[in-house]
């Protein structure tokens, strides 16, 4: 199935040098590369908020466990000074 999208002169134009700027044939790959790119961008974005979610729930389940942990960059200076 195809279909026909009416778009101005300037875009035409643009759409193309765009195409070609990245070694395309034409303006059709161009929007399938985009696609795929957008695609592989909101996976990368959905397994990164996935990623945060785990950690959130790691740090509730130690916090639950071992409550408040100190800050232990005084520990860090100590060690370094012995």
């Amino acid at each position: 199935m195809s279909h026909t999208l009416t778009i101005s002169d300037t875009l035409y134009t643009q759409l193309e040098a765009a195409a070609r700027t990245r070694g395309l044939s034409n303006i059709e790959e161009l929007i399938e590369q985009s696609i795929l790119t957008w695609r592989a961008g909101s996976d990368e974005l959905r397994y990164r908020q996935k990623v945060v979610r785990r950690v959130d729930a790691l740090r509730e389940r130690l916090f639950v466990t071992y409550g408040e942990m100190t800050d232990s960059v005084e520990l860090i200076r100590a060690d370094r000074a012995r």
